[in-house]
C-alpha cells in the first residue's frame, strides 16, 4: 500500500524522534514517503498532488489544522485519510477513538489499515471549504484568533491559553450588546439575532484535557450538520453551558437564549457588518456570509478497526 505521511513539524507534540518512529512504524509493511509542511495551506496541496497520483492513504502527522488541509486536497477522491494526532487538542482523532499519544495512534491505523477499516463518510462545507468536525462563527472564532495572536504558548500552554482567551476576549475583544449575524435555514425560518455559532459536523465541540465539551450529539459522520446558535452572551449562561457540555453527554437544548437545530443540509449565516469565523480550529478572517452545506460520503477515512466511532456504519 502506498502511504504519504504529512507531518508538522510545528505542531505540539511533533518532534524529529517521534517522526522517525512513525514513518519507520508505517514501512514495515507499507511503501512509505514523508513530506514536512513548510506554511499555512501547504497541506491541502501537498494531499491534492498524492490523490492526483494515486496514493492510497495520507496520514498526517500534526494538529487538527493540518488534518483540514489534508482532508481538502482528498476530498472526492480515492485516496484515504488517516489521522495520527499531533496537536495541542486532536479533537477529530480522539473523536474517532483514537490514542492521544502519536505513536500509540500509528499502532492502531496500522491494524485499522490491515483490517481494510476505511468508511466513506460525510463532511461539513462552509463557503466551499470543508470541514471535519465543526465551524465556529462569532465569539469562538474572535477566540481562536487572539490564540493564534501567540502561536509560540500555543505550543507549551495550549489549554490553559484558550481558557485565558476565552475571558479576555469575553472581557475586552468581543462587542456583548449588539448582535452579530442572523441564521437562515432551510425552511425559511430565521435566526436574526445570533451572538455565536457553531455548525458541527461530529461531536464533541472540543476538549477540555480530557473532558469532551458534548454540544449537539446528533452530529455525526453519517448525519447531516447540527447547528447551535447563542442569542445571549452573558456570563452566567455561557458558564451554565459550559458546565452542561462537560458534565452531561445530552448535548445543549433549545431554550432561552440559545437555539439548536440537527439533521441540517444547509445553513446561511450572514451580516451587514463582517463578523469571524474559524474552521476546525484555524481562524480565517472576517466575512459576511457564510453558506453551510452538508456533503455526504465526500471522504474516505481509515478508522480505528472495532473501535466505538461516533456514526456506526458499514466498513467498506
Amino acid at each position: 500500500m502506498r502511504i504519504l505521511l504529512i507531518a508538522n513539524a510545528s505542531a505540539s507534540s511533533v518532534t524529529a524522534r517521534t517522526r522517525v518512529v512513525i514513518q519507520k512504524a508505517l514501512s514495515a509493511d507499507h511503501d512509505v514517503e514523508l513530506a514536512e509542511t513548510a506554511r499555512r495551506g501547504h497541506a491541502t496541496r501537498i494531499a491534492k498532488g498524492a490523490a492526483a497520483a494515486g496514493v492510497d492513504v495520507v496520514a498526517v502527522l500534526g494538529g487538527d489544522g493540518t488534518l483540514n488541509e489534508a482532508a481538502n486536497g482528498v476530498a472526492g477522491s480515492a485516496t484515504a485519510l488517516a489521522p495520527l494526532p499531533g496537536g495541542s487538542t486532536n479533537v477529530f482523532a480522539r473523536t474517532l477513538g483514537l490514542p492521544d499519544d502519536p505513536v500509540h495512534a500509528t499502532a492502531v491505523t496500522l491494524e485499522a489499515l490491515d483490517a481494510g477499516s476505511v468508511r466513506s463518510v460525510g463532511l461539513g462545507s462552509a463557503n466551499g471549504r470543508y470541514f471535519l468536525f465543526h465551524t465556529g462563527v462569532g465569539y469562538d472564532a474572535a477566540v481562536v484568533e487572539q490564540v493564534e495572536k501567540r502561536g509560540q504558548l500555543k505550543r507549551w500552554a495550549g489549554h490553559p491559553l484558550f481558557a485565558f482567551a476565552a475571558i479576555d476576549t469575553w472581557l475586552r475583544h468581543y462587542d456583548r450588546s449588539t448582535p452579530h449575524f442572523e441564521v437562515e435555514f432551510a425552511d425559511g425560518s430565521v435566526l436574526d439575532d445570533g451572538y455565536f455559532g457553531i455548525c458541527l459536523n461530529t461531536d464533541p465541540y472540543t476538549y477540555l484535557a480530557d473532558r469532551p465539551f458534548r454540544v449537539a450529539p446528533a452530529a455525526t459522520l453519517d448525519r447531516p450538520l447540527s447547528f447551535l446558535t447563542l442569542r445571549s452572551m452573558s456570563a452566567t449562561r455561557l458558564a451554565t453551558l459550559a458546565a452542561r457540555t462537560l458534565r452531561s453527554d445530552a448535548g445543549v437544548q433549545t431554550g432561552r437564549g440559545v437555539d439548536v437545530r440537527s439533521d441540517l443540509m444547509k445553513v446561511i449565516v450572514r451580516s451587514e457588518r463582517p463578523f469571524p469565523y474559524q474552521l476546525d480550529g484555524d481562524h480565517l478572517g472576517d466575512v459576511t456570509e457564510i453558506e453551510f452545506l452538508w456533503e455526504p460520503d465526500v471522504l474516505q477515512l481509515v478508522v480505528p478497526d472495532g473501535r466505538d466511532v461516533p456514526r456506526p456504519g458499514p466498513i467498506l
